[in-house]
């Protein structure tokens, strides 16, 4: 498991938590062999440019919402994406580059309201990646 490292606020008090994939070996490693992800938590894996991006499921144990996200929103769902456990394995992705995309529990973008042209702000969560500790709240 990675840390959590970036959040997406669908409306305030909403988030999502993001694990970021954004290193080579964990882009290629995504979520094989974990456990189901619980509801409002997930994976991104950005990248540094558009690119056309295709994802499967080898040894991934539950089915994934796959959400294709360019210029800050969502640009294509695939929905309930579903395991394979032996190659060769089905891809997902559309025909168009995208900035990154985003790893649901299977259900989770219906039940978040989340449709194609929903905005995918996505925030850096600078606390984690430092390890600097956030500032106290002052009165």
């Amino acid at each position: 498991m990675l840390p959590i490292e970036a959040r997406w606020c669908l409306q305030p008090g909403r988030c999502i938590d993001l694990e970021v994939a954004d290193e080579p070996h964990e882009q290629a490693k995504g979520l094989q062999l974990r456990p189901p992800l619980p509801a409002l938590r997930g994976m991104w894996f950005p990248f540094d440019r558009p690119t056309p991006a295709r994802f499967w499921m080898h040894r991934t144990p539950e089915p994934l919402d796959m959400l294709f996200v360019r210029d800050g929103r969502v640009v294509a769902i695939e929905t309930a994406a579903q395991p394979c456990m032996h190659l060769p394995c089905r891809s997902y992705g559309p025909d168009e580059p995208v900035d990154g995309v985003i790893e649901l529990a299977s259900g989770q973008a219906a039940a978040q309201g989340i449709a194609v042209g929903t905005p995918a702000s996505i925030e850096p969560l600078l606390a984690v990646r430092s390890g600097a500790q956030p500032a106290p709240a002052r009165d």
